[in-house]
């Protein structure tokens, strides 16, 4: 009891709300959930505009990495109560300094607000292959939250394992 104290203290600290958690915040508002993203070394020159183009997008409360070779996956995880219209401008971002979105990640894994780009921190046995058209019917902006989720949650199900394996890199 105690062990599950100190987390919900920690998580009240950090600002971050506990998993599980759904907050009733309406269509469209901002939400301080963070979001992390990785990048290729060849945004890195360029990292002031892209915290601007984030910051203009909804996308508050940014936290960039760098590759130091390579490119990062080509994901894209959401967590349960990220807005529609933020969880598309993730995508959005996400194709233009991120090549693609060509695996999606369970929202069951993240806090309620959190948006994560090219996560590294998970392997093939969570990572839910995702094609264009699956993704342009994510993007469509008649979408509530509710009916974004509910495809999200219908292109990475708990009941089935992830469909190809590999990563996009």
């Amino acid at each position: 009891m105690i062990k599950g104290l100190h987390a919900l203290c920690l998580a009240i600290v950090l600002g971050m709300p506990t998993v599980g958690t759904l907050a009733a915040q309406p269509e469209g508002a901002v939400s301080s959930g963070r979001v992390e993203v990785v990048l290729a070394n060849e945004h890195r020159k360029g990292l002031e505009e892209i915290k601007k183009e984030f910051a203009e997008a909804g996308l508050m409360n940014l936290h960039v990495q760098f590759m130091k070779v390579g490119n990062p996956p080509t994901n894209i995880g959401l967590g349960p109560s990220v807005t529609a219209e933020r969880a598309r401008a993730a995508i959005r971002m996400a194709k233009k300094y991120n090549r693609d979105v060509t695996i999606l990640l369970p929202e069951r894994l993240f806090p309620a607000h959190y948006v994560a780009i090219a996560s590294s921190s998970f392997d093939d046995s969570v990572e839910y292959p995702v094609g264009a058209e699956q993704l342009r019917a994510l993007e469509n902006p008649a979408l509530t939250a509710e009916q974004f989720h509910e495809l999200y949650r219908r292109l990475t199900p708990t009941d089935q394992p992830p469909g190809k394996k590999g990563r996009v890199f």
